[in-house]
C-alpha cells in the first residue's frame, strides 16, 4: 500500500524534525528544545534496536545484516559501507513514520533523525524542519570523543588495525555527507552550522524561533 505525500504530511503535522549531518548538534538541540518546551523527543538511533527486532530480513536486509567482528564490519569497501548506511536509514524510516504518526496525533513530538532533502520534502513543510550541519571532517574522532557514542568507540578500537578501520569509516562518512552538507547550504531550508561562536542556548533559541515555539 502506498500513501500519497499529502496524507503523510497531514498525519505528521505535529512533528518537529531536527536533522542534518553527523555531529551537527541534532541531539543536543532536540534534547534542549524538549526540556525547555516540555515536548517529548523521539531519537531514531535509540529506536533502532526496537525496529530491528520488528524487521524482516526479506524486506529490511540491511537492518538484519550481521558482522562477526569489527574487522569484518570495517573491512568492507568504502562504497559497500556507504550503501549499507544509506539502506539502513531508508529501511528504518518506515518504522519511524509509523511511530511518529501514532505519537504525534494529540501533541507535538520532536524527532532527532537523519533525513535527506528529498525525504524532507515528502514528509514535512519547511517551517517544521531544521538542518543542523557540520563539515564532514574528522567525524570518526568526533564520534569517539562523545560520551553517548562510547559503544562505537569501543567497537572501532577492537579492530585489528584501528587506524585502517578509522580511515575506512571516515572516508565512507565523508563520501556520504559531503554532497549532502553542500546541498543543504544551497537549499531553501533553514540550517545552522555548528560554531564555537554560538553557545547551546543561543542555538536552541534560533531553532525555537524558526519553529515558532512559545
Amino acid at each position: 500500500m502506498n500513501f500519497q505525500d499529502n496524507v503523510i504530511r497531514e498525519y505528521l503535522k505535529n512533528v518537529y524534525w531536527v536533522t542534518g549531518t553527523p555531529c551537527g548538534g541534532k541531539t543536543t538541540v532536540s534534547k534542549g528544545l524538549g526540556k525547555k518546551y516540555n515536548i517529548p523527543v523521539y531519537d531514531i538511533d535509540e529506536m533502532f534496536p526496537v525496529h530491528q527486532r520488528m524487521s524482516d530480513v526479506k524486506y529490511q536486509p540491511s537492518m538484519n545484516k550481521s558482522f562477526k567482528d569489527a574487522d569484518e564490519f570495517f573491512g568492507r569497501t568504502i562504497e559497500e559501507y556507504r550503501e549499507w548506511l544509506i539502506s539502513n536509514t531508508r529501511e528504518q524510516l518506515e518504522f519511524v513514520i509509523m511511530d511518529l504518526i501514532r505519537l504525534s496525533q494529540k501533541a507535538p513530538v520532536i524527532c532527532d533523525c537523519h533525513l535527506t532533502l528529498s525525504e524532507a520534502e515528502l514528509l514535512t513543510s519547511s517551517h517544521r524542519i531544521v538542518f543542523m550541519i557540520k563539515e564532514p571532517e574528522n567525524l570518526v574522532n568526533d564520534y569517539c570523543n562523545r560520551s553517548d557514542h562510547q559503544d562505537f568507540n569501543d567497537f572501532i578500537h577492537s579492530a585489528t588495525n584501528v587506524e585502517v578501520a578509522k580511515e575506512t569509516c571516515s572516508k565512507a562518512l565523508k563520501s556520504l555527507n559531503g554532497k549532502h552538507y553542500q546541498a543543504i547550504k544551497e537549499s531553501g531550508y533553514f540550517w545552522l552550522e555548528r560554531s564555537t561562536n554560538r553557545n547551546v542556548e543561543e542555538t536552541i533559541a534560533l531553532v525555537a524561533k524558526h519553529f515558532n515555539m512559545k
